[in-house]
């Protein structure tokens, strides 16, 4: 049986307290704040269609992995990091004219690729990043999803 203990710690009912890990939802709460404005972002580029901003946006997301990996020092790391952005940036290339779908897989993809980054930590110091980026990948992909199937044109 477990009672309630300090932040972070839970009391078993041998009045022990043990250690309970207590996620800070602080990164994901401005993940949405962050997934919202990604998915407006089309509205602060009026002069360029929405799969190019949408495009540019999820290389950058990409790339933000090669300065942490940079950071981290590893060539393995950097080499690897260096690998999954240039994948998002194609892929981000080919929505520009293609299926604005490809949009929303790449949010996808790229908020899968950021929980198994959580849980490996295969970027060292990288802790409060994948709940924040997961957050922006996942709401800006439902939004965009929503807008597609609405009928917003991204080609326009």
């Amino acid at each position: 049986m477990i009672g309630v203990g300090t932040p972070g710690r839970a009391v078993a009912a041998t009045g022990q307290a043990t250690e309970r890990p207590q996620r800070n939802l602080v990164p994901i709460y401005w993940g949405v704040v962050f997934g919202v404005v990604t998915a407006a972002a089309p509205l602060a580029f009026w002069w360029l269609t929405p799969t190019t901003v949408q495009a540019m946006t999820i290389a950058l997301i990409a790339a933000v992995y090669i300065g942490f990996a940079v950071s981290d020092g590893r060539p393995r790391v950097i080499a690897a990091e260096v690998s999954v952005a240039s994948l998002f940036v194609i892929l981000a290339a080919v929505a520009v004219t293609g299926s604005p779908w490809l949009l929303v897989a790449a949010y996808v993809g790229h908020g899968l690729k950021d929980l198994w980054q959580e849980r490996h930590q295969f970027v060292a110091n990288t802790r409060w990043w994948p709940p924040f980026c997961v957050a922006v990948d996942w709401l800006a992909a439902a939004i965009l999803s929503g807008m597609i199937l609405g009928g917003v044109n991204f080609h326009r």
